[in-house]
């Protein structure tokens, strides 16, 4: 097993999770943090580095449960590439990609990436990144030309969007990786290529709905239809779960809620 390589998954379907987690990289180890409780994007992050401290990794790979690799094996070889040209992570622009994200170009979706985390480890500062979800009008130089849908550059629609804001203002330089969409029946699920434009995963989106809506989960297995899937591997990730998230996340807005009260009041 590559000990400095892992891969992690926030899974709010583990059904879903049982069946493309057998397409994930091989040989590395996995981790899951359990979102049914409600925890994801930002919340998940954070506790990300919390669990994953000192653990000796150094590239962290993280994809989605809906997310069903066509050539698991090429995040290897893009690694390779990120280390040869120092660059700390990659994934697809969250605006002017992929035709339903029209939000922000400068920061990534979270849904796959790959992060050189012992480069990132030692800066992390929960506070500190939280404290950078804003745009700077033209701070950022990307060349937007070649995109071809519609974006915001201003857009601060994903409350992640802080941490990687953050990277890009430490200096830390991006991989922008390209996305399509592959097929003329399904406008929703999108082809990620690699660095070098072959065809790396599907991304199906509506993990939630997978077993539970008719439509959208035929339309998923219809995708895992194109790949193999071998039902027989193990698995065996390393399961997180803050067991009081839910609770601590429903207290903290009844106390902002009373704040804001207090705040109405003492401004009359």
């Amino acid at each position: 097993m590559l000990q400095n390589i892992a891969i992690l998954s926030t899974v709010v379907n583990f059904d879903l999770y049982q069946k493309s987690a057998r397409l994930f990289p091989e040989d590395i180890q996995r981790y899951v943090i359990d979102g049914r409780n409600g925890m994801h994007a930002m919340d998940s992050v954070a506790f990300m580095f919390k669990k994953l401290k000192n653990r000796g990794i150094d590239w962290l790979i993280m994809a989605d449960e809906d997310v069903v690799f066509i050539d698991a094996h090429s995040v290897f070889d893009c690694i390779d590439h990120m280390k040869q040209q120092q660059i700390t992570f990659c994934g697809v622009r969250d605006g002017g990609v992929i035709p339903h994200r029209v939000q922000n170009p400068y920061a990534i979706n979270t849904f796959f990436s790959i992060l050189h985390f012992s480069e990132v480890e030692p800066l992390w500062n929960e506070h500190l990144v939280r404290k950078n979800q804003y745009i700077n009008p033209g701070e950022f130089n990307d060349d937007l030309s070649e995109l071809t849908g519609d974006y915001s550059k201003e857009s601060l629609f994903e409350p992640y969007y802080c941490f990687y804001f953050w990277m890009r203002r430490l200096g830390k330089k991006v991989l922008f990786l390209d996305a399509t969409v592959p097929f003329s029946d399904d406008s929703v699920t999108n082809l990620v290529k690699d660095h070098r434009g072959n065809e790396l995963l599907y991304h199906t989106w509506y993990a939630r709905s997978y077993g539970a809506n008719e439509k959208h989960t035929q339309r998923i297995d219809d995708v895992f239809s194109k790949v193999s899937v071998d039902m027989s591997k193990t698995l065996n990730p390393i399961i997180f779960k803050d067991s009081t998230f839910a609770f601590k996340k429903s207290l903290l807005k009844q106390f902002r809620r009373v704040a804001l009260k207090f705040e109405t009041i003492f401004k009359k």
